[in-house]
């Protein structure tokens, strides 16, 4: 291949990498038992789920499946690569204008095989962080056992000896083994929902860097192709000599300098929700900022009684009514008595429903 303007020469960090630096290399690309075959694929993903706790096998099996993602997409990566060397090495016996393009359409292909290859250690990141759910939920599993292994030994003694004294401190430890599972329960809770949002947050971003820079390259092609020649000629007749040689190599310069530019702010794709999803995206989020501060403020809506002597607590009213010699007020004896009768006409006559309603009667003083 000619590899004078190949986008390889470039090795300073993109843009892209400057604000997102690169994850270290995937662990799948070392260590390999089986090689790429497809029956290293099919042991992980039935060994996957035989060992281990029961509350962790399914998370465990989708990490071993993501594993076979990733050695698949490492194959395809390489084979890309080694595609567009074929492509190079076959079209550099061909006509000036075909040998040129084909050439440069190699470098672009070999580019999309390195990004594939740095996709698999971006998408490692994802599956580095759903097992770590996977192992919080291996932690969990022990305590889960213990509660139900008491529980069980207290339904037998209870079956077998009813008045076994060994039932109360069963129960007793059956109370902090509930505490204990309770406080692993709600780690695992919060834990699950923190990696699984942070998990795909990486696939995705990994995902859209990768068909974004793919598109590019895409484009660029699409532009070599142009360089092509394909005027039907008859026999005997020469085609002009090609000129693109220079067109080709600002093509190369040109795609090289888009990628290493790109960055997620300046993505040409962008997903636009409809208004309808809009607004119940955002009632969803409200109602969680709502539930994460504390819930909704009602301590500004009824102003504070600062007015001591309209009000006073129930038990002393006994009090508020009696004058120094200890004889009860004659009007507020009065209103008593009123409101006492009208109680009882509720009541009698079914009012409503036998329901007292409306305002309580305002006890006024002398």
């Amino acid at each position: 291949m000619h590899r004078t303007y190949s986008l390889r020469q470039s090795r300073a960090p993109t843009a892209s990498q400057l604000q997102n630096p690169p994850p270290p290399p995937s662990s799948t690309k070392s260590g390999r038992l089986f090689g790429f075959g497809g029956v290293g694929h099919a042991l992980r993903k039935n060994a996957a789920g035989t060992f281990g706790p029961d509350l962790a096998k399914k998370l465990t099996q989708l990490v071993k499946m993501e594993k076979n993602v990733m050695r698949s997409l490492e194959q395809v990566a390489k084979e890309r690569m080694d595609v567009a060397q074929q492509l190079s090495i076959w079209g550099e016996h061909g006509d000036e204008d075909v040998s040129d393009v084909t050439d440069k359409l190699g470098v672009l292909l070999y580019e999309i095989g390195e990004l594939e290859d740095q996709y698999v250690d971006r998408y490692d990141q994802y599956r580095v962080t759903i097992k770590s759910i996977r192992n919080i939920e291996a932690s969990v599993q022990p305590s889960r056992d213990r509660k139900q292994k008491i529980a069980d030994q207290i339904a037998h003694l209870k079956y077998k000896e009813p008045n076994s004294p060994k039932i109360v401190v069963l129960e007793q430890e059956l109370v902090r083994a509930e505490a204990e599972s309770l406080v692993a329960e709600a780690q695992l809770s919060n834990i699950t929902r923190e990696k699984i949002k942070a998990a795909y947050a990486y696939q995705f971003d990994a995902l859209r860097e990768h068909c974004e820079k793919v598109a590019i390259i895409a484009g660029y092609g699409k532009h070599l192709l142009e360089l092509i020649d394909d005027t039907p000629v008859t026999p005997g007749e020469t085609r002009p000599a090609y000129d693109g040689y220079e067109a080709s190599k600002a093509i190369i310069q040109d795609c090289e300098e888009s990628l290493t530019s790109w960055v997620t702010s300046n993505a040409a794709v962008s997903s636009k929700l409809s208004t309808r999803s809009r607004t119940l995206s955002q009632r969803r989020r409200n109602g969680i900022k709502t539930r994460t501060e504390g819930g909704h403020d009602l301590s500004a809506q009824d102003a504070p009684i600062n007015d001591r002597d309209s009000w006073v607590p129930a038990h002393q009213h006994k009090d508020r009514y009696e004058d120094d010699d200890g004889d009860l007020d004659a009007s507020s004896d009065d209103d008593l008595e009123e409101e006492e009768a009208r109680r009882s006409v509720l009541d009698s006559e079914g009012g409503l429903g036998g329901e007292t309603r409306g305002r309580p009667h305002e006890q006024m003083a002398a």
